[in-house]
């Protein structure tokens, strides 16, 4: 009999018990032109590191949190 440690198994991507990837956080600079999926168009006026980005849009000023999901630099 060989047994296989559990160690040595191969998981899915999907599987809760993966390896956690590190999620890349993207920079953002003042006077980046960014987009957002609910307010559009944009540019970044103020950035507090990887913490928060304050952009202003069509509809206002609005201030965006770590993750970034919705907020893409164009």
């Amino acid at each position: 009999m060989s047994g296989s440690s559990a160690g040595a198994r191969r998981r899915p991507p999907s599987s809760p018990f993966a390896d956690a990837v590190p999620a890349v956080v993207e920079q953002f600079a003042v006077g980046d032109r960014v987009t957002h999926d609910e307010f559009g168009l944009g540019t970044v006026v103020n950035t507090d590191g990887n913490v928060a980005v304050d952009a202003v849009f069509g509809t206002g000023r609005v201030r965006v949190v770590t993750p970034f999901a919705k907020l893409t630099k164009l």
